[in-house]
């Protein structure tokens, strides 16, 4: 695979590493960039990198509560010019509401929204305001209480950022301190029994090849690790990590002091982990010229 310099850049930006190593890591690695990330932090020569996805699509994201239920949808548009636009705003609204009345995407679609189903408003949307638009994801919890929260609002319980928090117990004021939380930390789940095998599995190697570099004995090594999983586990998992509120709890912590368990949650932000094609200035230049 061809590196070329705009994925050193990428890479660059991403891990704070140096051009050369950048370039290094990128050849090394076959211009994978998950695997030269990896392969810098093994050399210390980057940051531990969180692979969230690059925002980049555009749209809404929108929440609807009802009872002990709720629900967030991401439509997505081509400009943020579509996310102001009330007539789109009060559409997505309308498919959040539906929401509550199916259990997937799939069903969300196929939903009625006025007599006519979710994908065919959305259809006569894209024809009306003249942009290709989508819906993309749909999430949901359940609990005795659910709270949402929006960071970055663009309307009424619709925004950039979309959080919502099932509670046992507890008050509706301790669940949206937690929504916020949510939303500044972006955990990747729960806690550590939900968290995905196969990311700890690919820490953990990380972690071992890193150790290895510092030429320590193996009995040194071994509690190097677990002291280290231990600190990415609890940075990772909502229950694990420090409170943003009061930093010296824990939220599982914090939440056994408001007497609430904490039973799910759902973070949706607008294009996360889509990648949209950039031009650099000069291509972009060249192109209106040639036109």
């Amino acid at each position: 695979m061809a590196i070329t310099a705009a994925l050193v850049k990428e890479l660059r930006d991403s891990t704070g590493a140096g051009m050369m190593d950048a370039k290094k890591a990128l050849v090394e690695n076959d211009g994978d960039m998950e695997a030269a990330v990896d392969w810098l932090r093994t050399k210390g020569l980057a940051k531990a990198a969180k692979k969230s996805g690059r925002t980049a699509a555009e749209g809404l994201v929108a929440l609807a509560v009802e009872g002990g239920k709720g629900v967030a949808v991401e439509v997505n548009a081509e400009t943020d010019f579509v996310a102001k636009n009330a007539d789109f705003q009060a559409m997505v609204a309308e498919i959040a509401k539906a929401g509550l009345t199916v259990a997937d995407v799939d069903a969300l679609a196929a939903a009625d929204l006025g007599g006519r189903t979710v994908a065919d408003t959305i259809t006569d949307k894209i024809a009306t305001i003249g942009e290709n638009m989508s819906l993309r994801r749909m999430s949901s919890v359940e609990g005795e209480t659910v709270v949402s929260y929006v960071h970055n609002a663009a309307g009424d319980n619709m925004g950039n950022i979309g959080v919502l928090v099932a509670l046992n117990g507890g008050d509706e004021a301790f669940g949206k301190q937690v929504a916020m939380h949510i939303a500044a930390t972006n955990p990747a789940s729960l806690s550590e029994a939900d968290l995905d095998p196969a990311v700890v599995e690919k820490e953990k190697q990380v972690q071992i090849d890193i150790a290895k570099e510092s030429g320590k004995p193996d009995a040194v090594i071994e509690k190097m690790i677990v002291g280290r999983m231990k600190k990415f586990i609890a940075e990772i998992t909502l229950l694990g990590q420090a409170f943003v509120v009061n930093p010296d709890l824990t939220v599982e912590a914090a939440a056994k002091e408001a007497g609430a368990t904490i039973t799910g949650y759902v973070r949706l932000e607008v294009g996360e982990g889509i990648e949209k094609e950039e031009e650099d200035f000069a291509a972009e230049v060249a192109k209106i010229n040639a036109g």
